[in-house]
């Protein structure tokens, strides 16, 4: 890269190592003035107790040979799943930095500047998106506002001519307490229905908006959309998902999670039956990918007849400790 040139970052990837999560590998795509894009592959050790630094990587995701514009969080390379992706020229409308990787909360990230400059763009530049969008929003508020004061200095209630010894304007006062409390509650419902996405936002969701969310519960990941469990039950027939996949992935993720532990065990007793179990679990990572790519694909009668030998085992284990 010359120096003449100024890059500008157009796409950020940062992919987590399933089996070892403090290994992690991130893809920058820098624009050029020349208009010519850059691929720079980086792969860092994300340490608990010590500070985070950056290793000699060699070019693992593109030989891949995917585009990094196709990517999205959740996809899985290999051993590698992607927990953030940044494209500059498609920001979603609700976007947001993992903990992770967001420098206020995670001060280590400074130790690893290749890193932390590129985070530090992208946090700036969407905070300048949320001004501009809360520009307009603060100007309605506070002639609403004004409004809203207004009205209640029409409300106030006279104390002249009033009978003494009973309570001054007792039910008027009530009358005028019940109506705010109607306004409150009824200016309370229309702020939560506001907070649902709009009807061209929900149009815009893909499938690969759907896909981030597969391992979640539907309720969360309707949460998480910021549209109802209808509309999502709905975009779901549109892209011909017929049941939310979250149960199929955590199934797999837990067999996966098994036969790691297991490989562990039989590498120091046997090799051969090593290299089979590690050979079961890679089957099972390709399932899993299949699955994201096309939620209506069933589990194979072979993985479940696997899954139902390790609850078989699990149940004579418990009934022997007992």
């Amino acid at each position: 890269m010359e120096l003449s040139q100024t890059p500008s970052l157009t796409t950020l990837l940062v992919f987590e190592n399933t089996i070892n999560k403090e290994l992690i590998r991130t893809l920058h795509v820098y624009r050029l003035d020349n208009e010519e894009e850059h691929e720079v592959e980086r792969e860092f050790v994300f340490r608990k107790g010590a500070p985070y630094v950056e290793m000699a990587a060699t070019p693992l995701l593109r030989l891949q040979g995917f585009r990094p514009q196709d990517l999205f969080e959740g996809r899985v390379l290999g051993l590698w799943l992607c927990v953030f992706a940044f494209h500059a020229n498609r920001l979603p409308r609700f976007f947001s930095i993992p903990s992770l990787l967001s420098i206020s909360r995670n001060p280590k990230l400074k130790s690893i500047p290749s890193l932390a400059n590129d985070l530090q763009k992208i946090s700036q530049r969407d905070c300048s998106a949320e001004e501009r969008g809360s520009s307009g929003e603060s100007s309605k508020e506070t002639y609403t506002e004004v409004g809203h004061n207004h009205c209640q200095s029409k409300r106030s209630l006279p104390v002249l001519d009033q009978d003494l010894n009973c309570l001054p304007n007792s039910v008027a006062t009530s009358e005028f307490l019940k109506s705010q409390q109607i306004e409150q509650s009824a200016t309370g419902d229309a702020a939560k229905k506001r907070k649902r996405a709009d009807s061209k936002d929900i149009a815009r969701i893909a499938l690969e908006d759907l896909a981030k969310y597969f391992d979640l519960p539907i309720v969360e990941a309707s949460r998480n959309l910021n549209i109802g469990l209808t509309v999502l039950k709905r975009k779901c027939r549109e892209f011909g998902i017929p049941r939310w996949p979250h149960r199929k992935i955590k199934s797999l993720d837990g067999l996966i999670r098994d036969l790691q532990e297991e490989a562990d065990k039989r590498q120091e007793e046997d090799e051969a039956a090593a290299f089979a179990v590690e050979k079961r679990r890679m089957m099972l990572e390709s399932e899993r990918e299949s699955i994201e790519r096309d939620p209506y694909i069933e589990l194979k009668s072979e993985t479940k007849r696997f899954r139902q030998d390790i609850f078989k085992r699990r149940h004579k284990a418990r009934a022997l400790k007992s």
